[in-house]
């Protein structure tokens, strides 16, 4: 196995997931809520048993973290899911929702695919191997390689946060973006400088992570690290990156 082979077999597993999760946004679901106050429906469920029945056909001694159904085996090969990234979008039937597909191995993010199939769109990135943008279905050839900003200033800097708080946060100088349902894609297009995300889950984040870090962009989480499950973090395109950390107080990136 390598990483040509994980990552056919994450697009593979994302298109199936994709498919039935699109036959439950057209069909329209309710959402419920969890203990953790966040929105569920029947097709989270049903999308991520299928992403992880497909997965563990194909490679029966790797592990799993999904959002939904939790962690199940041990092995140095971890498949992290979130099934329907969005859930609230998903159910108010706005498309601005996603499928995250990640393969960490020995602690490292891999191999990371993420699939947004109201909007065909698929973003996918492999470590060392660059980050992508195609449209959805994925035509053979027909990526586009992303890259992060040059923005070597925070004046001419346009960055964005989660909520009107995490904005307060951010160096005045810097101009804000207009809220956007994909503010990570927009960063990896090189369309905004940086973005900080201080909540959600390491599903949640995990896939951007490496595709950040892949289109030549970094991201430090609240501890000073690098790593997925932290609560979030700061994006940006790099050159930024120390100083917009110094304004936010986050300890040094190792």
């Amino acid at each position: 196995m390598n990483s040509v082979d994980d990552l056919q077999l994450a697009f593979d597993t994302s298109d199936l997931a994709a498919e039935l999760a699109l036959a439950h946004f057209t069909s329209g679901v309710t959402a419920t809520l969890k203990a953790d106050g966040t929105p569920v429906t029947e097709a989270d469920r049903a999308v991520e048993r299928l992403l992880r029945e497909t997965l563990s056909q194909a490679r029966p001694d790797d592990a799993f973290l999904g959002e939904e159904l939790g962690q199940l085996g041990e092995s140095d090969r971890v498949w992290i899911l979130d099934p329907i990234d969005g859930t609230g979008f998903f159910s108010r039937g706005d498309p601005n929702w996603r499928i995250h597909i990640v393969l960490e191995v020995q602690g490292t993010t891999e191999v990371a695919v993420v699939t947004s199939p109201a909007l065909q769109r698929c973003w996918w990135a492999t470590r060392g191997g660059g980050s992508f943008e195609s449209s959805w279905p994925r035509a053979d050839g027909k990526a586009r390689r992303l890259k992060v900003s040059a923005t070597s200033t925070l004046a001419d800097a346009v960055l964005d946060a989660l909520d009107d708080e995490s904005r307060a946060r951010l160096p005045p100088s810097a101009a804000r973006a207009p809220a956007s349902p994909l503010p990570l894609v927009e960063l990896v297009r090189g369309e905004i400088d940086a973005f900080l995300a201080e909540r959600y889950y390491k599903w949640d984040h995990a896939p951007w992570v490496l595709l950040v870090e892949e289109a030549g962009g970094r991201f430090t989480d609240r501890t000073g690290g690098r790593a997925s499950d932290q609560g979030g973090g700061l994006y940006s395109n790099g050159i930024l990156h120390s100083e917009l950390l110094a304004s936010l107080h986050y300890p040094a990136h190792p």
